[in-house]
């Protein structure tokens, strides 16, 4: 589901943004739409210091009473906000200052569906390609655990139990095997089993020669024997997709 803003002081407009955002999702094949409509920046800040709103595309009015649109988004972005912003206004003379609160489009009024159309399919493709992945991990203490994946950095068999590395120096202890673990990640390409011992996310991976690799952490892993060729190929077709395309060799 996508959280959608829209801010405009009118409400023709607003009529006719939240129609056209309909239309596009009966004709697409995305995710729910979850449409809030705002008649000022006033508001959206409210919702967001009371309610925690967080939402994921705000498409925004320039001139409005009060804060102005550009003044919202800037004030966004001084809180760490970073949704996506695209601005709706009748006038060009402030698309640079736009583009300086990190917009991504500047849409001059009347908008159509010819314009806004390509914009949402922008928007929705950075938004899948960035949406968090998680996976429930049960615990040695009995406890289920959501863990986003980018966050796994690399999972360890200690004797009968197995360690999950995880980003700022965490990390869990399972209660499951190794092979269940692994059946649990296999399906996400950027994980690959090392013999026995090792599962590495290869978004984590700094260095990588026949002997061993060197993740971001820190860690060093020694790689089994015989592993290297097929490690380097996995790693080269992850990041390039076809590795015919470069030189393999190691660094």
């Amino acid at each position: 589901m996508y959280q959608i803003a829209i801010c405009d002081d009118e409400k023709l407009e607003l009529d006719n943004v939240e129609q056209m955002l309909k239309d596009y999702h009966a004709k697409s094949a995305g995710g729910e739409f979850l449409i809030r409509r705002f008649a000022n920046s006033e508001d959206i800040f409210l919702q967001i210091k009371t309610e925690n709103y967080q939402p994921d595309l705000i498409l925004l009015d320039i001139y409005m009473p009060g804060s102005s649109g550009i003044e919202t988004a800037r004030k966004l972005r001084d809180m760490g906000n970073t949704c996506k912003i695209v601005f709706m206004t009748t006038s060009q003379e402030h698309a640079l200052e736009a583009f300086g609160v990190d917009a991504i489009s500047y849409l001059v009024k009347p908008v159509s569906e010819k314009t806004f159309f390509p914009v949402l399919d922008k928007v929705i493709k950075d938004l899948e390609n960035n949406q968090p992945q998680y996976i429930l991990l049960q615990t040695a203490n009995n406890c289920i655990r959501r863990v986003e994946l980018n966050d796994i950095i690399y999972c360890e068999a200690q004797r009968k139990k197995q360690y999950v590395y995880l980003k700022e120096n965490q990390g869990v202890y399972l209660r499951m095997t190794m092979t269940k673990l692994f059946e649990l990640l296999c399906s996400y390409n950027k994980f690959v089993k090392l013999g026995v011992s090792y599962i590495v996310n290869m978004e984590h991976i700094e260095r990588l020669d026949t002997q061993m690799l060197l993740l971001d952490s820190g860690k060093e892993i020694f790689l089994p024997r015989g592993s290297y060729k097929e490690l380097r190929e996995r790693y080269f077709d992850y990041y390039f997709g076809d590795k015919t395309l470069f030189t393999m060799r190691a660094f």
